[in-house]
């Protein structure tokens, strides 16, 4: 009975920990924000946002078992929270030696603030933060921040804020419009932090387009704003 239980036990440790995670990101985001009066992102991510705002996501995996990049592009990549975590940690080059960050000289952070305390890991798959500066949740997939770069109070995730997944408002989010006109589902806040949860098929989370935010895979994950 004890081995039957344990997994759970383990994964609703890792739960409250990517939790405690999420939010810490958050924190120091609106710290950063607080004192600089804009957000922790590169040039990139900013004109990619073209007056909206922008979601740091990364590859992950669909309900048939494929993998899909998620996140809002810059050009025909997605972008991984690592240029965030590389500002909101004052560090100027990557461990792994791949060259400077978008903080190379303190550019994005001149008063060299530790705005973020996370384990730094030798690797690029464990969890915490990785030789390669993406910070990954419990299980060691990348948490997923979305930012309100055009200072309206809300924020539209890339994921959540599809109509499909987040129908009548689920998890607390609101009925908006983006910049175009189009209704997208919102948090009024500033900032989503969140992980795709315990893995739930193949042995990996799943992000699952197809069902809404509260059932079936989508149900696995953490959310900071919740």
């Amino acid at each position: 009975m004890i081995l039957t239980v344990l997994p759970s036990v383990m994964n609703s440790g890792k739960k409250t920990k990517a939790k405690l995670e999420a939010q810490s990101i958050v924190t120091a985001i609106v710290q950063y924000d607080s004192v600089y009066s804009h957000f922790p992102v590169s040039a990139a991510a900013q004109n990619a946002a073209a007056g909206g705002d922008f979601t740091y996501g990364g590859t992950f995996q669909k309900a048939d078992g494929t993998l899909a990049l998620f996140g809002t592009s810059v050009g025909a990549s997605i972008l991984t929270n690592s240029e965030v975590i590389s500002i909101l940690m004052s560090l100027t080059n990557y461990p792994d030696g791949s060259g400077p960050t978008v903080n190379n000289g303190f550019v994005k952070n001149p008063q060299k603030t530790i705005f973020l305390n996370a384990k730094m890991t030798g690797d690029t798959s464990s969890p915490g933060v990785g030789a390669d500066l993406v910070y990954r949740d419990p299980w060691g997939n990348p948490y997923i921040i979305t930012m309100d770069l055009n200072n309206d109070d809300n924020c539209w995730d890339a994921f959540y804020g599809q109509t499909n997944i987040s129908s009548g408002g689920l998890n607390g989010l609101i009925l908006q419009a983006d910049n175009n006109g189009k209704p997208v589902y919102g948090y009024h806040g500033k900032v989503m932090v969140w992980s795709a949860g315990q893995p739930a098929l193949n042995g990996k989370p799943v992000l699952d387009v197809g069902s809404l935010a509260t059932a079936g895979f989508n149900k696995k994950h953490v959310l900071s704003w919740q």
